[in-house]
């Protein structure tokens, strides 16, 4: 996936509308058959009831981004199923892998159009970075040398601009014993540089199924709801919750200031 993770898009380069929209759907978990269930839940379906909510709430946005896990199966037939459903948005929908995802079978199936495989893009005055902590075959993440890198150097590039960072796995402990075991497990290389970049926002990622929000030196720290099944907070093992799949929406404004908050489906 890095190879496809390398170039920046611009979209409505000439525009001051204040404030910008970007939202984020993450974990849908698709499979190869439409009626696939994950604990019972078709995620097909629930996806499109997530994307009907946000269309009659926050529509249309400046960017939508999907924070990794998009197939449980990664198969092709499962990402030419999420290329249908946001083929036809009409905004620009950045991927990233998460640890379920085939990378090789986003590559070849995703991008193009209004989908994007990209290392970073700018909306309006701000700045998205998009890094890969998958690691194949594994249900943990880590962030190569090489993302590091790309970090700093995309930081350093638009240090007057205000950002955000977006991955799949959480770079900081939720409370979630089962959870923390699979993030990030080099995270303090990741915030050795960014604390360096000061014009970052927020951190936020997918893999937890529950909604976070923390703060570390002035930077928001956000987990985001899947638009499947959720994940119970603060437990030792794996349970499932009983609130309803959802999704972020942030408002970001030219002056760097930055509103977010979650919509869930109701029951």
């Amino acid at each position: 996936m890095e190879k496809e993770l390398s170039t920046m898009k611009d979209f409505r380069p000439n525009s001051i509308r204040d404030p910008r929209t970007v939202l984020q759907l993450t974990d849908p978990h698709l499979y190869a058959d439409p009626g696939g269930l994950y604990d019972g839940l078709n995620t097909s379906e629930s996806l499109r009831a997530v994307l009907t909510l946000a269309q009659a709430r926050q529509w249309p946005p400046d960017a939508l981004v999907l924070t990794g896990d998009l197939s449980q199966d990664g198969s092709r037939a499962a990402y030419a199923r999420l290329r249908e459903c946001m083929g036809g948005l009409g905004v620009p929908v950045y991927c990233l892998p998460g640890n379920h995802d085939d990378k090789d079978a986003m590559r070849q199936v995703l991008p193009g159009g209004n989908i994007h495989a990209v290392d970073h893009a700018r909306v309006g005055e701000w700045r998205c970075v998009f890094l890969d902590t998958a690691v194949a075959g594994r249900e943990h993440g880590h962030l190569s040398a090489e993302q590091i890198a790309r970090l700093d150097e995309r930081l350093s590039a638009e240090t007057g601009h205000p950002a955000l960072v977006f991955m799949h796995h959480h770079p900081v402990a939720i409370g979630s014993l089962w959870m923390d075991e699979i993030g990030v497990n080099n995270s303090p290389a990741f915030f050795k540089v960014l604390d360096r970049h000061t014009q970052v926002r927020a951190v936020l990622w997918g893999h937890i199924h529950q909604e976070f929000a923390g703060l570390r030196e002035g930077v928001q720290l956000l987990g985001t709801p899947s638009t499947c099944v959720q994940f119970a907070p603060r437990t030792d093992r794996h349970q499932r919750d009983t609130l309803s799949p959802g999704y972020r929406w942030l408002r970001l404004w030219r002056d760097g200031r930055l509103e977010t908050g979650i919509e869930r489906l109701e029951h």
